[in-house]
């Protein structure tokens, strides 16, 4: 999703889309980015068509990161800390052997 949304909005997007694939929350990586397509399909090396992802625009780095953390206290694998103010981004893929987490 392209536009801006709340850290709760953006939190229920990507549990939405995360339970429609059957995998429980370690079976995912949570990020924030500035680049989330950049980050999702360079640096991980998430298949863009095949692979399970989402990402969504949190509108601040704060509230990226406080949506990131939510997924982190839930059990999915990733680490707080990066980015910097313009990373706004939040972004969930599903690990499988092709990812680089």
């Amino acid at each position: 999703m392209n536009h801006t949304m709340g850290p709760q909005q953006v939190a229920a997007e990507i549990e939405a889309h995360m339970g429609k694939s059957d995998h429980a929350y370690p079976a995912w990586y949570i990020g924030i980015a500035a680049d989330p397509r950049r980050r999702l399909f360079i640096d991980h090396g998430v298949d863009e068509r095949g692979g399970t992802w989402i990402y969504c625009n949190a509108g601040t780095d704060m509230a990226a990161r406080s949506v990131e953390n939510h997924f982190l206290s839930q059990g999915c694998k990733g680490g707080a800390g990066g980015g910097d103010r313009s990373t706004t981004f939040v972004y969930a893929y599903l690990i499988t052997n092709g990812t680089r987490e």
